[in-house]
């Protein structure tokens, strides 16, 4: 290892984003990105950004950003936060709400495997809390430890299985004393956020994505929702680290993709219904699929290894992903992806079951 390098450079395990191909052109069904295209009001936005204005620093605070963002979700703009991403907020969480000499934080064994990397990156120690046998979460084991605060993906990444609101409502009133950060990245194909639970509890925050429901996962932004203090923990945070993490083109196009509220509806219901539909594929298929409420889908073959459908589907030109973990390496994570991209996926999974 590199001698300059600090000792937490050389010893960190960092987090391993789902495989980008260069070789040749796939189904890309590996990183949950939306198959249908933004707004058209966002791509209207774009086109008409003034490039101009960019020698200009933007609006370190966002502001017309979260009015729209305000406006959306029903709250007001001083309780909205905007990052790079929801993975930057989600990383300034730790260092926002934790301490490093504390009991930290609680998080599920199998859920985003970036909760463990930012926690590692911070110092902060962390609590893991095994997922039941049926890979749901038992809230009630989450409150008994003694962490600092506590953190739910809902619905939970990779397994896709959602929380209803009122059961995240009696998890939230239960632990008053300390925060609990919902990640909502996959709400928008559940339906049932905990954003109006807000304005009851100023332990919650609330983080969501622009790269999922609203097709913008190129562009890298997210928000988070929450009590005032809570926010200005985590611009506190921020502004230690870098004042202007929102560009121009982004709060331009993010807003006005956010205010295009019957698009959004729109091409949600069309990932559902396509959800639905490559589920009942899959189990036709031989495989095991959990109840999912997110964009993709996580199955197991009855009779073929996590590893090797992956292979075999990757051969074949249809990317998916696959987690050598523990609990979970007989699964692979599927993308859903467009009827087309959908239907090439069944296709090649025919092909190989064939033979």
């Amino acid at each position: 290892m590199n001698a300059f390098l600090s000792k937490k450079a050389q010893g960190i395990a960092p987090y391993v984003a789902g495989e980008q191909p260069k070789d040749k052109k796939y189904v890309k069904l590996n990183t949950n990105e939306n198959p249908y295209p933004p707004s058209p009001k966002a791509v209207q936005a774009l086109r008409a950004f003034e490039a101009d204005s960019l020698k200009l620093y933007p609006a370190p605070d966002s502001f017309a950003l979260r009015e729209a963002i305000a406006a959306a979700e029903g709250v007001r703009p001083e309780n909205v936060f905007c990052g790079n991403g929801s993975d930057e907020i989600l990383a300034l969480c730790f260092p926002a709400f934790f301490d490093a000499d504390g009991t930290g934080a609680a998080f599920a064994d199998v859920t985003y495997s970036f909760y463990p990397v930012f926690a590692a990156f911070f110092g902060i120690p962390h609590t893991i809390v095994p997922l039941e046998e049926d890979f749901t979460l038992d809230l009630a084991k989450l409150t008994a430890t003694d962490a600092q605060g506590l953190i739910v993906a809902n619905p939970n990444a990779p397994t896709g299985i959602g929380i209803p609101l009122s059961e995240m409502e009696a998890f939230v009133a239960q632990n008053g004393h300390r925060v609990v950060i919902i990640d909502e990245a996959y709400m928008p194909f559940f339906g049932e956020s905990a954003v109006p639970l807000t304005k009851k509890y100023k332990n919650l925050l609330i983080v969501k994505t622009f790269s999922k429901g609203y097709s913008l996962a190129g562009i890298r932004c997210g928000y988070a929702i929450g009590d005032e203090q809570l926010i200005a923990g985590l611009e506190r945070c921020k502004d230690c680290f870098n004042s202007y993490p929102v560009d121009r083109i982004c709060q331009a196009v993010c807003a006005a993709s956010i205010a295009d509220a019957e698009y959004f509806a729109k091409m949600t219901s069309l990932v559902v219904s396509e959800r639905e539909r490559l589920s009942d594929g899959l189990r036709a298929r031989g495989f095991f699929v959990l109840p999912s409420k997110a964009n993709f889908v996580f199955a197991k073959h009855e009779q073929k290894g996590g590893r090797e459908v992956y292979e075999a589907l990757r051969l074949r030109g249809v990317l998916v992903r696959y987690f050598a973990k523990p609990r979970i390496s007989e699964f692979c994570r599927i993308t859903v992806g467009s009827a087309e991209e959908n239907d090439a996926l069944l296709a090649a999974l025919d092909d190989f079951l064939r033979k």
